[in-house]
């Protein structure tokens, strides 16, 4: 995506890449979030379930990749969460207990849009 001119850097266009690419396989993956609810009472001994399962290219496609993908994004996030952290504003604060913070990296007010969009992005 070029913007105000400007050639896409590379790995703009990489990590745009490789979140799409995450994206569009578990959107043609099924979800197995009811499936895993009612698998959970066959747990046996083990620790295992019997699982037999049609399963699509998409899906085995998805379930490949699926712990490889959760580790980067989960890295991602973690980079994101150190990156953007709080730290005092400075300033004068009418609540001295309560001082205006300012993410360290992009000096917005805290919570700053970076956080929020991952906070959103998970959910509740």
């Amino acid at each position: 995506m070029q913007r105000s001119g400007r050639e896409p850097d590379p790995r703009e266009t990489r990590l745009r890449e490789r979140l799409e690419t995450i994206r569009a396989r578990s959107l043609k993956a099924a979800g197995w979030r009811d499936a895993a609810r009612h698998l959970a009472p066959l747990v046996n001994g083990s620790g295992s379930v019997a699982v037999r399962a049609r399963l699509t290219r998409e899906d085995l496609a998805f379930l490949g990749s699926a712990r490889d993908d959760v580790l980067a994004l989960t890295r991602l996030g973690l980079r994101l969460a150190d990156l953007h952290r709080p730290q005092d504003g400075g300033g004068i604060s009418s609540d001295p207990a309560s001082p205006v913070l300012r993410c360290r990296t992009c000096m917005w007010r805290w919570p700053c849009p970076t956080l929020r969009a991952v906070e959103e992005a998970l959910g509740p």
